[in-house]
């Protein structure tokens, strides 16, 4: 139980507080720990595959290495401490708040009186494709992609992993909510990575390799389960929660990411909305396949809606992972 109060305190800190500019916030330690990775092993490493491998390992082995070594050691101090460091770390490595302080920017900056260019500034930073050129109704759809999308890369993938590394605690010096930070630190090292490094362009094709291929696996359960939650929540919340079941198997693997398509297909669905088309990514057009039907306009206020299907699936997501862990640890003892 004092897991579950931590793990809730967490979430609550991120809810109140979101990340704060002045935060030394641990992806920028992880992204810049992996930046001068690379500019020292593409020298050394000719071959760009191995190089991105070595990096990937090199990251990975640093930020885990370090964050265990400072949760151990904050637990020798104090196993209070200990708890405290764990809960301000994972904190730090949810993004709930935050994915809807920039969704709700590009609705303020529609409604009630549009903005175009504030609208697609905002969207701008939370999506990759170009915005300059973007209309109103496309600007609502990317906006909602992205909150789809991101659901999982900062909501459940970090909370799935917490909870997984938190049931090996018994074969560890440390605590359930310390392995907990190590699993959410694991994750969050391997999305930024990818995020850095996953481009298939002429720089990073061969480089990014390893890490695409490392949060490939990281999101595979992550993805599958939310996206069968955004379908849960539909029907729960009075959305179309019939269509949102069957454009989620009919079109969740219509996506370049093996992961990417399953949140935003079950949306999509509920919403009635047709994601994916022609879109244009550093002045290049880029066809992606289409996901959902286009049944229905997006207007402004479906960003509010999206947020809010996208927030209720992710605490229902919590509360199966939070009955998983404790059918797994019921098991383990009657066994």
């Amino acid at each position: 139980m004092i897991f579950e109060i931590l793990f809730i305190i967490a979430l609550l800190l991120d809810g109140v507080l979101g990340d704060p500019r002045w935060y030394p916030h641990p992806v920028r330690i992880i992204a810049a720990l992996a930046q001068s990775l690379e500019k020292v092993l593409r020298m050394i490493i000719a071959d760009e595959r191995s190089a991105g491998l070595a990096v990937t390992f090199l990251t990975l082995l640093v930020t885990l290495s370090t964050m265990t070594s400072l949760l151990y050691l904050a637990g020798v101090y104090s196993i209070l401490l200990q708890a405290v460091f764990a809960v301000l770390i994972m904190y730090s490595l949810i993004a709930v708040k935050d994915l809807l302080v920039h969704s709700q920017a590009v609705y303020a900056s529609l409604s009630p009186v549009e903005n175009l260019e504030d609208a697609r500034n905002a969207v701008g930073r939370i999506v990759g494709r170009d915005t300059e050129y973007l209309q109103n109704e496309e600007v609502c759809r990317a906006c909602i992609e992205t909150v789809a999308e991101n659901m999982v890369d900062g909501i459940t993938a970090p909370l799935f992993w917490a909870v997984v590394f938190s049931l090996f605690a018994a074969f560890t010096p440390l605590s359930e909510i310390a392995m907990a930070a190590i699993g959410m630190t694991m994750y969050k090292t391997i999305n930024t990575m990818d995020s850095m490094f996953g481009y298939k362009n002429e720089v990073y094709l061969y480089f990014g390799w390893a890490p695409a291929r490392l949060d490939d696996v990281a999101n595979f359960i992550p993805a599958r389960l939310s996206g069968l939650a955004v379908v849960l929540t539909s029907f729960l919340m009075g959305y179309d929660g019939k269509n949102s079941c069957r454009i989620f198997f009919r079109d969740r693997h219509n996506h370049s990411s093996p992961n990417a398509g399953h949140t935003e297909a079950a949306l999509a669905g509920a919403l009635g909305f047709q994601f994916g088309g022609p879109l244009s990514y550093f002045g290049e057009i880029v066809i992606k396949p289409f996901i959902g039907d286009d049944t229905e306009r997006i207007l402004p206020h479906h960003i509010i809606e999206a947020n809010r299907i996208i927030l209720t699936a992710s605490f229902v997501c919590i509360f199966f992972l939070l009955l998983g862990r404790n059918i797994c640890i019921w098991a383990t003892m009657v066994l």
